[in-house]
This record gives C-alpha cells, sequence and structure tokens, in this order.
C-alpha cells in the first residue's frame, strides 16, 4: 500500500510538470525509503543471476544480461552501488557482496593504461574505505592513484585519457570523475604530487573543453610535443559541437567535487555556470531527464539518457550546499525533481525485471550505435548517491 501511495505521488508530480509542483521533504523522505527497498529487492536478485567473477554492465540487444570483466571500466559501479545499499539498509549480504566483488578489481590497481581508476577503485574501495576503514584499502587506493599519475602529461597539463589508435593524446570531460581519488591520495599521505595534478588537470579541462555557454566538448586531442589543441570531438554525442548530455553532467560534478576539494571560487563559479546552462537549456525536458544529447536532432523523440539524470541529480543537490540561498533553493530543487522522475515508474524497473538493474533508459553512445535506451550499472549507482544525499542533507 505505501509503495502505491508513493507511486500515486509521483504520478501527480509528473502531471503537472509545467508548475514543477515538488514533494515536500517528509515525501521526499518517503521516497527515498520506499527506492530503497526496491533496490535492495532488486540487487538481491541480480546477486543470484550474476555469475562469478563478472560484473553487470547493461542489456544486449537479445534481452539478455551484459557483463564485463575486472578491466572493463564501469567495473567498480556494482561493488560501490552494493557498499550504497549497505550503507542505507545495513543489510550485511550487500558489504559480503561487495567484498566479493572487489576482490576481482585488485589488478586494477596496477593499471597504468586506463585514465578509469577513480571509477574503477574508487566507487568500490573508495566506499568500503569509508564505511569500514578497512586498513588494507588505504594501500590499494595509494597504488591506484601512483597507477593514475603515470598517464599525466606535464606538457600538455592534463591526464590522458584514451591509448586509442586515430588519437595523439585525447583527454575526455569524464576524466573529471577520477580526480577525487588524488585529492584523497594527497590529504591520505601528505604528498601534494597527486593534488596538484588533479588541480592542473582541472584547469586545463576548464580552459579547452568549455565553449562560451559553458557547454563542454567531450574530447580535446593534444600535440604530445607541444602541447597544443589539435581537435575538439565527440565520441558519444550527436556531434563535435553539439552538447552531449552526459559529458555535461560529468563536467557539473566534476567541479563541483573540486570546489569541495580545493575552495578555489573559479570551479564553483565554473559548477553553477555549468547548471544552469543545463538547467535553462530550452531542450532541457520538464522532468529534468535529458535527451542523449541536447543538440541531438531527433528531439523531441530522441531517446532519453537517465544515467545523465543521475550524475546531474547527485552534484547539484551537492552544488546546492556551496552556494547563496536562491541558488542553493534551486539547485536542490532540481535535484530532488530529477531524483523524482527517475523513481517513477517512467524509469524505474519493476521487481525482477530489467535484467535487475534499478533504472531503465539510458545511452551508452548513440554514434557507436552501443547501450542504447538500456540500464546502466552507472545510473544505478549515482541514484543511489543522489538517494544517499538527499537523505543526508535534507535537514540542513
Amino acid at each position: 500500500m505505501k509503495t502505491k501511495l508513493v507511486f500515486l505521488l509521483l504520478a501527480c508530480w509528473l502531471t503537472n510538470t509545467q508548475a514543477q509542483t515538488k514533494l515536500s521533504t517528509k515525501k521526499m523522505l518517503s521516497l527515498v525509503d520506499e527506492s530503497f527497498r526496491f533496490s535492495a529487492a532488486q540487487y538481491k536478485h541480480m546477486m543470484k543471476s550474476l555469475p562469478d567473477s563478472l560484473f553487470p554492465r547493461s542489456t544486449n540487444k537479445d534481452g539478455s544480461l551484459m557483463t564485463a570483466k575486472f578491466n572493463w571500466w564501469t567495473a567498480g559501479f556494482y561493488p560501490g552501488s552494493c557498499w550504497y545499499i549497505y550503507e542505507y539498509t545495513k543489510d550485511p549480504a550487500f558489504k559480503q557482496e561487495a567484498l566479493k566483488r572487489q576482490e576481482y578489481l585488485l589488478p586494477d590497481q596496477y593499471r597504468t593504461n586506463t585514465h578509469d581508476l577513480g571509477f574503477l577503485m574508487y566507487c568500490s574501495f573508495g566506499n568500503g574505505l569509508r564505511l569500514e576503514g578497512t586498513p588494507g584499502y588505504k594501500d590499494i587506493l595509494m597504488t591506484s592513484s601512483r597507477s593514475l599519475i603515470t598517464r599525466f602529461k606535464p606538457t600538455i597539463g592534463a591526464i590522458r585519457s584514451w591509448d586509442h589508435a586515430g588519437w595523439k593524446c585525447p583527454v575526455i570531460i569524464d576524466n573529471m570523475m577520477n580526480l577525487e581519488m588524488l585529492c584523497w591520495a594527497t590529504k591520505n599521505s601528505g604528498d601534494s604530487t597527486f593534488y596538484k595534478i588533479a588541480v592542473t588537470h582541472t584547469n586545463t579541462t576548464m580552459k579547452n573543453h568549455y565553449r562560451p555557454d559553458y557547454s563542454s566538448y567531450h574530447v580535446v586531442d593534444y600535440d604530445t610535443i607541444t602541447g597544443n589543441v589539435v581537435a575538439k570531438k565527440t565520441h558519444q554525442g550527436h556531434s563535435d559541437a553539439s552538447a552531449w548530455s552526459r559529458g555535461q553532467a560529468w563536467g557539473l560534478y566534476g567541479y563541483t567535487m573540486m570546489y569541495r576539494e580545493t575552495k578555489d571560487k573559479k570551479y564553483l563559479d565554473q559548477a553553477r555556470h555549468i547548471a544552469d546552462f543545463m538547467l535553462n537549456h530550452p531542450r532541457m525536458p520538464k522532468d529534468l531527464v535529458p535527451y542523449y544529447d541536447y543538440d541531438a536532432p531527433e528531439i523531441p523523440n530522441a531517446i532519453r539518457d537517465a544515467s545523465a539524470a543521475a550524475v546531474m541529480s547527485s552534484a547539484l543537490l551537492e552544488l546546492s550546499r556551496y552556494t547563496n540561498k536562491a541558488e542553493s533553493k534551486r539547485y536542490w530543487n532540481a535535484g530532488a525533481d530529477a531524483l523524482i522522475s527517475l523513481a517513477s515508474p517512467a524509469y524505474r524497473a519493476k521487481e525482477g525485471a530489467n535484467n535487475n538493474f534499478i533504472l531503465m533508459h539510458s545511452t551508452g553512445s548513440m554514434p557507436g550505435k552501443s547501450e542504447l535506451d538500456v540500464p546502466l550499472s552507472y545510473a544505478d549507482y549515482y541514484f543511489l548517491e543522489a538517494l544517499l544525499r538527499y537523505k543526508a542533507w535534507a535537514a540542513r
């Protein structure tokens, strides 16, 4: 009965999008409780269906579960999601699942051929350390951080993203998300090298990735000798000049996080400008779940990206803590409104369906015809994080 009541409230909200009616804090907290109950039930199904040593990634074209090995960039999100559910529910089954899956990630700490070590290791072992204080996790994260900074190119002032053929030295906006682990590394080691690299990368990205309207290119390619920009491209968005929605969310999250870590006001200003670009965009849907690209020619029939909404929601809730009262209310409400949409039947799966992922309707790469209108493990992760953030900060 309580679940039906929550869905009825969501339906009322979604039918009145012009007015952007918001749920009260009490009703939002009820929504958070219900969402975690559902997520726990759904991920218990996932535990039973997931083969050993593999990680849930998405859904295959034939409808079956798409899995990933330990070295795929999304592998850290599933144990991270299990830590989040454990944090909320205190159900030891989720702690045990996180511990089990993390063991397969251990070889990743030594990898120097990927920039995604923050996603892989900090979302998993970082949450485990935060919740359990396991001393060995510090060593794992320090090793991961040392591996990551081997990819820093001083001439460019950025961490190289891919080693793909066809690029000289590509840096993607997603890379902002891996800098939190480097800030952690300096705080826990006293070695400022990690922090300085994170700051330098952040400044280079601000200089070269962003357009005057504060939308971001996806990929900036650099000359390895001169450090000059060679090209500004997209890899997963509609076009080189378009605003790929998840890329905008990565940037919003990254600059909000870097303000938290540095207290440098220029990062806060950057995050505010990015948030305003997104929230004021004429092609931002009323339910605040973006199309896969703000410039997709198929709009309003373009597919959505729930993962972009989840990342955006989590970032907006944090950003609201650092701004003036008027902006704070706007960002907080927008983050909550996106959560309301994601928790509704329009985006949240039914128990036992959707290959046991929580959210539906995310988009991986439209140009690559890959992971189109499917669940994605990182959509679940940032949705759970946003729910936790709402719960923790609602009574501020």
